[in-house]
């Protein structure tokens, strides 16, 4: 009977032990990011981003180097402007024009042709949200649930997934240390293929810019596309012509 209430009280003792860690929920995890990050104060001062730099795209002939604009404008204006030449495979000169106004978006393709945003490609964009999806997701009506964490070759993370009520759930990937937004991975659709594939974003080298941390390294690969993004320079609250997120 001693023997069986010691390994009882044991039992106990090791279910007390482990019980601080399975508590944390998904929302208490995503506020703790919000604050690495530099907090809700100093993001909600945050109306613009334009940030420049270089895109290296990844190709079975060797890596494709070029430039890369992306501005941001609350609530979810997106505009990306990458321009590379690619006359080392044949295809002369490329300019990807992507233009996202919070509602429409209409792509300006120098390769395969313009076209307007659709499909779950439009209700990705539709999902976003800035300067960061983890302040509004709940008012778009998104709901947030704790997969638990996972090891990978560089560390643990705390796995979450965002699920709309449109367009595919993100898997977001914050680090159990530093507690930043570091990997998300989500499916989307490739109309010029017809094809589905899941994409997986690493965001690294974060710095502090204006009192919160931006990510200046940008990975992000698939399985028909890869691709290496290097920021050198990022400012806020800059003006930025709202023709610029719009077809023109």
């Amino acid at each position: 009977m001693r023997n069986a209430m010691r390994a009882a009280v044991l039992v106990l003792a090791a279910l007390m032990a482990v019980e601080p860690a399975s508590a944390q929920t998904a929302d208490e995890i995503i506020d703790k990011s919000i604050a690495a990050m530099g907090g809700r104060a100093a993001l909600a001062k945050i109306t613009s981003r334009v940030s420049t730099g270089t895109i290296s795209l990844q190709t079975p002939v060797g890596d494709i180097p070029g430039t890369v604009e992306v501005m941001n404008a609350a609530p979810n204006k997106v505009r990306t402007l990458v321009k590379a030449d690619l006359t080392s495979v044949g295809a002369g000169a490329l300019e990807i024009d992507q233009r996202f106004d919070g509602e429409n978006g209409y792509v300006l393709d120098s390769l395969q042709g313009n076209r307007e945003m659709t499909g779950d490609l439009l209700q990705n964009m539709r999902n976003g949200s800035f300067p960061h999806g983890f302040l509004t997701y709940k008012e778009m009506g998104i709901t947030a649930r704790l997969k638990g964490t996972e090891k990978l070759a560089n560390g643990e993370y705390h796995v979450i997934v965002f699920e709309p009520a449109k367009g595919a759930p993100i898997t977001q990937y914050i680090d159990a240390k530093t507690l930043l937004p570091v990997r998300y991975t989500v499916r989307v659709t490739v109309p010029q293929m017809n094809t589905e594939v899941d994409q997986t974003t690493e965001l690294d080298d974060f710095r502090d810019v204006d009192g919160i941390k931006v990510p200046f390294t940008v990975r992000s690969s698939s399985s028909v596309q890869s691709y290496v993004i290097t920021f050198t320079n990022v400012a806020h609250n800059t003006a930025i012509d709202p023709k610029l997120f719009v077809k023109p």
